[in-house]
C-alpha cells in the first residue's frame, strides 16, 4: 500500500473525523448498564460478537458499495443503500447511521475530493447511511478496497473500546490491551465480509436490537444509541 493511500485511510478512519461517532455506543451503553459488560474480558466478548454481526451484514454491504462506486454503478449503490437503511430495526440505529452518513457525505462534498460522477451518485440518494458515505469517501480518496474495510472495522472497534474505557470504566492500558487483542478478529471479519454471497447476508441480532430499544428509555445515559 502506497504511503499516500495509507495516509488518506488513516484520515478517513480517524476518531477526529467530524461525523459524531463518539456520541454513539451502538447498544453497548445498555450492556454496561445491565452488567453484561463489566470488565476487560466481558468487553472483549461483546466487541467480538458485535464484529461477528457486522461481518455478516454491514461490512459485506460496504464491500459491495465500494465495488459499485468504483464502477460508478448508481443503481447498485442505491440498492444496497436502501437495503441497509431498511435493516436498521430500531429508531436509534436508523438515526445514527443517517446522521453519520449525512455528515460524512457533506464532508466529501465540502472537501471537493470526489469527481462529478461520484458526487452525482451521492446526491442521488434520498438518504445516505454511514456505509454508503464511507464507501463513497474511500473511493474518492482512492483507498484500496481491502484496506478500506479494515479501516472501517478498526474505527468501529476503537469506538467501542473508548466507550468501555469511559463507562465500564477500564484503564487506558486495559483499553489498549483490549484493542490490540482484537486485531485478529478485525482481520477475520474483513475476510468474511468479502466472501459472503448476497443470500448469506443477515442482520439477525435480536439481543442487540433489544438493548437498543432499552437504551431509548434508559434513565441515565451519555450516548445517543
Amino acid at each position: 500500500m502506497q504511503t499516500a493511500a495509507l495516509l488518506r485511510l488513516l484520515q478517513l478512519a480517524s476518531p477526529s473525523l467530524p461525523v459524531g461517532a463518539y456520541t454513539y455506543s451502538q447498544g453497548l451503553e445498555s450492556a454496561i448498564e445491565n452488567g453484561s459488560v463489566h470488565n476487560e474480558n466481558s468487553a472483549r466478548i461483546w466487541i467480538k460478537e458485535y464484529l461477528d454481526i457486522a461481518a455478516d451484514f454491514e461490512v459485506p454491504i460496504v464491500w459491495r458499495l465500494l465495488k459499485a462506486f468504483s464502477q460508478r454503478d448508481a443503481a447498485t449503490v442505491t440498492y444496497w443503500t436502501e437495503c441497509f437503511i431498511a435493516a436498521r430495526d430500531t429508531a436509534e440505529f436508523r438515526a445514527e447511521t443517517i446522521q453519520m452518513g449525512y455528515s460524512l457525505a457533506k464532508l466529501v462534498m465540502d472537501l471537493s475530493i470526489a469527481d462529478d460522477s461520484l458526487r452525482a451518485i451521492l446526491a442521488g440518494q434520498s438518504e445516505i447511511p454511514f456505509p454508503t458515505a464511507f464507501a463513497g469517501a474511500a473511493e474518492a480518496l482512492a483507498v484500496p478496497h481491502e484496506a478500506a474495510l479494515s479501516g472501517m472495522l478498526f474505527s468501529m472497534v476503537e469506538n467501542q473500546v473508548l466507550v468501555c474505557v469511559k463507562s465500564v470504566p477500564l484503564g487506558q492500558v486495559s483499553g489498549q490491551s483490549l484493542l490490540l487483542s482484537l486485531h485478529p478478529v478485525i482481520e477475520k471479519a474483513a475476510l468474511r465480509a468479502q466472501q459472503l454471497n448476497d443470500e448469506e447476508l443477515s442482520n439477525w441480532a435480536p439481543g442487540l436490537s433489544l438493548l437498543s430499544i432499552q437504551h431509548e428509555t434508559q434513565y441515565s445515559r451519555i450516548y445517543r444509541s
